[in-house]
């Protein structure tokens, strides 16, 4: 299996999910945004994208101008080849404007543990049928997906009270979800080292927040760890 990577800052991988691939013997493709490396143009030899998270906004094309090109490979991927893709985040962000939405700011930001509540449509849906009603998730954002009403090939599978658009997917093979699954016992302190990162949750939590911060998300790891297993198995299926 061939899986091309895109991602924006280092230390924010496919975490648990890459482990998971590895295992597997998945060739990966990682493409590190930000440090200038270029998307190939011939994008049908992988059998799927993740597209992963960053400090970065997806308006922010000034500053990062490769944004341009990565979306319009996302629209390639997703929309013409339509090959099977997840992304996480900003990922899930981007996904959401390649099929017609926007990228809105959330009032409040949502950085935390929190429940993320399933909708009745996941229960016939390929990846998430077998999750419980409602999870535990790890948040970390300051913008979501909105106005995806009028593509009537966009489902939503999942809400917060804040957030409307947590897990949505376009057609059978495209996925968004804007929290972090693929977490480790690593990406907090990882995370919080980041000064973007750093800096919202301080602003949303309070000072000294990482730690608090940090111990939650490592109570919940096994069972977030096990929802990332769930998730990459059933990803597989839908890879042709």
């Amino acid at each position: 299996m061939e899986v091309i990577v895109l991602q924006h800052i280092k230390i924010e991988d496919p975490g648990y999910i890459k482990d998971l691939m590895l295992n597997d013997g998945v060739n990966l493709t990682t493409i590190e945004l930000d440090e200038g490396e270029k998307i190939p143009n011939d994008l049908s030899k992988f059998d799927a994208m993740f597209c992963m998270g960053g400090p970065m906004d997806t308006y922010m094309e000034d500053q990062y101008p490769w944004l341009i090109d990565e979306k319009k490979k996302i629209k390639e991927f997703v929309v013409t080849l339509k090959k099977p893709y997840l992304g996480f985040c900003l990922g899930c962000q981007l996904l959401g404007e390649a099929v017609g939405g926007n990228v809105v700011k959330s009032n409040p930001s949502e950085i935390g543990i929190m429940d993320v509540n399933f909708s009745a449509e996941k229960n016939n849906d390929n990846l998430f049928s077998s999750f419980p009603n409602k999870i535990k998730s790890l948040q970390w954002h300051s913008y979501e997906v909105d106005n995806l009403q009028s593509n009537k090939d966009v489902v939503i599978l999942a809400s917060s009270p804040i957030t409307k658009y947590q897990i949505f997917k376009y057609q059978n093979h495209a996925y968004g979800i804007q929290f972090h699954i693929e977490i480790k016992d690593t990406t907090v302190n990882e995370w919080g080292c980041v000064p973007e990162y750093k800096s919202a949750l301080e602003k949303q939590l309070g000072e000294g927040a990482l730690e608090k911060f940090d111990k939650e998300a490592k109570s919940n790891m096994s069972q977030m760890n096990n929802y990332s297993e769930i998730l990459y198995t059933n990803f597989k299926k839908i890879i042709k």
